[in-house]
């Protein structure tokens, strides 16, 4: 009954005119951002923060925009898997595989009114999940002590890198590279300068803010600038979306395998670093070995588009429960929004339901108000979004830079940032090329300090014995988590990546 009083607040909260409007906004560009290649969630919110700081909005205003561009993008990463054979970002991965033969077949505007469907439903369920098992674990997190949210955010990083990692050397490079960042700035312990090279403006440490718009937003700029003559941009294709409702049919088939895809999905979603990625893989892996009994996943089954639709929204909704529990984020865009909760002085974790409730159920209710919102637009609007990918990068790239710059100097007033930015674009950009993941580096940086507090307060308190970090049960089930979160993967993704190349053998190249 608590539970529904407060998120009935949160309602009262999220119906107000201006939260509808960002919602509605937010679920608009995500949608957009989503459909572009490359961009994905992340990027999407990345881009938008500058704007959400310089509009001078509150914490759950400021959340509402963000959470709902993170929803919109999750719907619109279909868009081009289904149309051109190009995943929007990798928990679209999965959806190429039958999305793109039914889109041969004629039948693209049923895959994506059917994906659609299917994201709604994912994300639905993951709010009631959200809106269930946050609070409980919540009770839960009151068990740890300094040595067991130590051991959590090592688990956070060791299991970061997830199924869609290339390397999981090159993710524990990119997480001691963000920790290696962290610590800029005089300690506040000891009063030392570190790494700050006698530089006074680096003094209080490096804002995460400029770091996430640099590696995200700015990247992206040098990315398009290095292919500017090549044919890295989707625009310029034809795309024929056809009939734009499924039949009653297909969407009946498809319900038991949306529901069974949302509950994995969520599950996945939860474990910290997992993200949507592995929700996207297990939900399709799991439908096909139970309802293919005439081997058409991959050839166009409705249920190839559903399953991995559903599963992948439901791991973004999951990804949120241990980010506003516990702090510790369970995706890289949720890596995103925890920055943003900490610039507004918001510290996510046991005592954020307790501390600011109207922010929670704020943001609960406004994740409902959005996912409806997603399913009224995109089933109307799909020749709309499609169209998007038709952009030319010459005109979206500046945008995303002017939005960067003028929003990162309307935070901060401080030309100096702006150099960091763009320090820190050209770190991105060469990370890029090297296939070294961006986020362990930004969960690094978020919670580096923290991390080291907790070092330092476990080893003070069992006077200087480490072994205090192994000292009891529920931090030995962590470092298990984490060492099997770090070596699984190494396995996971050599099944996703065999999938996506016999896809590709099987319809040639993308260009073909």
């Amino acid at each position: 009954m608590d539970t529904l009083m407060s998120l009935a607040d949160g309602f009262h909260t999220a119906l107000t005119f201006e939260n509808l409007a960002l919602a509605l906004l937010g679920t608009f560009l995500g949608t957009m951002m989503g459909a572009l290649p490359g961009l994905g969630p992340s990027n999407g919110v990345a881009i938008l923060i500058p704007l959400a700081f310089t509009l001078g909005l509150g914490a759950t205003p400021s959340l509402i925009l963000l959470t709902s561009v993170y929803y919109g993008a999750m719907y619109g990463g279909r868009i081009s898997s289904i149309l051109l054979n190009i995943p929007g970002d990798e928990p679209a991965m999965m959806t190429c595989l039958d999305g793109y033969p039914m889109a041969k077949k004629g039948l693209a505007g049923e895959a994506l009114s059917l994906s659609g469907i299917a994201s709604f439903v994912g994300a639905f369920i993951a709010t009631w999940g959200l809106i269930l098992l946050a609070p409980q674990l919540v009770k839960f997190a009151l068990l740890f002590g300094p040595a067991e949210y130590f051991a959590l955010f090592a688990l956070a990083f060791a299991t970061l890198g997830g199924v869609s990692s290339t390397n999981q050397a090159k993710s524990a490079f990119a997480a001691m590279l963000g920790l290696g960042l962290s610590v800029i700035g005089v300690d506040t312990q000891t009063g030392v300068p570190r790494l700050t090279f006698g530089e006074v403006h680096l003094y209080d440490g490096l804002d995460f803010l400029v770091a996430i718009v640099g590696l995200f937003a700015l990247s992206e700029v040098f990315i398009f600038l290095e292919h500017r003559h090549g044919s890295a941009s989707a625009a310029g294709h034809k795309v024929s979306v056809g009939r734009i409702t499924p039949p009653w049919k297909m969407v009946k088939e498809t319900t038991p395998t949306m529901l069974r895809s949302s509950l994995l999905g969520f599950v996945a979603g939860v474990l910290p670093g997992a993200g949507a990625s592995l929700g996207s893989f297990i939900s399709y892996s799991m439908e096909k070995k139970l309802v293919d009994r005439k081997n058409t996943f991959g050839t166009g089954d409705p249920r190839g588009v559903a399953a991995p639709e559903a599963g992948n929204n439901a791991a973004a909704g999951g990804a949120l429960v241990p980010m506003l529990a516990l702090g510790v984020p369970g995706s890289g865009t949720t890596a995103v929004l925890l920055a943003v909760l900490l610039s507004l002085n918001i510290t996510p974790g046991p005592l954020l339901f307790q501390n600011n409730p109207d922010v929670v159920w704020g943001l609960i209710a406004a994740l409902f108000i959005a996912n409806f919102m997603l399913l009224a637009m995109n089933i109307p609007m799909v020749g709309i979004f499609t169209r998007v990918l038709m952009i030319p990068p010459r005109i979206l790239m500046p945008i995303v830079a002017m939005v960067s710059f003028v929003g990162i100097y309307g935070i901060s007033g401080s030309s100096f940032d702006l150099l960091v930015m763009i320090g820190f674009g050209v770190m991105g950009w060469l990370l890029r090329k090297l296939d070294v993941p961006l986020v362990p580096i930004i969960l690094g940086t978020l919670l580096g300090n923290t991390m080291e507090n907790n070092l330092r307060r476990a080893v003070t308190i069992s006077n200087g014995d480490y072994w205090t970090l192994v000292g009891s049960p529920l931090a030995i089930g962590l470092w298990t988590v984490a060492i099997v979160g770090f070596i699984l993967p190494l396995f996971l993704s050599r099944f996703v990546k065999a999938r996506m190349h016999e896809r590709g053998d099987d319809e040639g190249a993308i260009s073909d």
